[in-house]
């Protein structure tokens, strides 16, 4: 299961015709929560919840409510308090220690809150803002660069949630250590191209979550990646002159992380085979890509590829939260 809008919004457009459903929305939080304001969840009358709103904690109980929102077809809005000892969140243990406010809206023929818009702006792989009025039943889309928030905001009654499409990412090379990057990028609810012109590598039966196989790494590669606003490749074909084939090829197509597997020699190789220097680079290349967690086989390998790109996706700085450990 996704949790990205995208893979939630698909689910309610796949419905049977009668199934009632409802939006969640985290609307503003205070204090440490799990989700943060313009989170969201989809519950339907079968049961069935796609995302979620807290770490599980409150589900359960969102959902009870969800079931009387589909009966009256009326909006509700809930507080969940961590911090209150006749509070329900108090009362199942929850740690966060923070306040939760969220929202649920129906949703029926005659009013889809504007849902079908921003499922067909993500296909589309367009940003925009998704706009609620708190407590009623009015949304709208609104294409466009997104505000400038991860999370959403309220104006004047209205809250305010940026909307990009999942991250895109290209694999170039379909060896077996590439299985666990595509898997992996998959349970992120993230689109995965596999590019590889050898007919023995990428093939579809060892990569079956792969949303498309290219055979091509030349100037179709070039339209591919404009096409379909790829984010992010990883280079990993385990051929110097392939390596540096897709990346003379990509590196200005407006990627935001290009990560090239091997040393930091094997990344100077590739950049003289492709007659390139670091000056001439239109993105971002981490040589070695991944972060430093100390794996050695190719699941760790592809956990310390895909949080470098995640983090780099995000602007963040990928950097643990240690505690020190006082002498004794």
């Amino acid at each position: 299961m996704s949790n990205q809008l995208s893979y939630m919004l698909s689910a309610w457009l796949n419905s049977e015709a009668g199934t009632e459903w409802v939006l969640g929305t985290v609307y503003k939080t205070e204090g440490s929560a799990y989700r943060k304001a313009g989170s969201m969840m989809l519950i339907n009358s079968l049961g069935q919840q796609f995302g979620m709103l807290s770490g599980g904690c409150l589900e359960s109980d969102i959902m009870r409510n969800a079931r009387k929102v589909m009966a009256t077809l009326t909006p509700a809005t809930l507080i969940y308090d961590s911090t209150d000892e006749d509070d329900l969140s108090f009362q199942l243990g929850i740690g966060c220690g923070g306040k939760v406010y969220i929202m649920l809206q129906p949703l029926h023929a005659d009013n889809d809150l504007n849902l079908g818009a921003v499922a067909t702006a993500l296909r589309q792989r367009i940003s925009g803002t998704y706009h609620q009025k708190i407590g009623c039943t009015e949304a709208f889309f609104q294409p466009g660069e997104p505000c400038p928030t991860v999370h959403g905001h309220i104006k004047e009654g209205w809250l305010i949630t940026p909307i990009t499409p999942e991250p895109h990412l290209l694999v170039v090379g379909g060896g077996i250590d590439a299985i666990p990057i595509v898997r992996i990028a998959k349970e992120l609810g993230w689109r995965v191209t596999l590019a590889d012109p050898r007919p023995a590598n990428a093939r579809v039966d060892k990569f079956p979550h792969a949303d498309t196989i290219l055979r091509e790494l030349g100037t179709s590669l070039k339209r591919y990646i404009t096409d379909t606003r790829v984010d992010a490749a990883v280079l990993m074909s385990h051929n110097i002159d392939l390596d540096a084939q897709a990346l003379l090829n990509i590196h200005l197509c407006g990627l935001k992380h290009i990560a090239l597997l091997g040393p930091p020699h094997r990344y100077h190789q590739v950049l003289e085979r492709a007659a390139l220097s670091e000056s001439l680079l239109g993105c971002p290349v981490s040589g070695p890509a991944g972060l430093k967690i100390g794996g050695q086989l190719p699941e760790s390998i592809a956990l310390s590829i895909l949080s470098e790109c995640h983090a780099v996706l995000h602007s963040q700085a990928a950097k643990p939260h240690l505690r020190s450990v006082a002498a004794r």
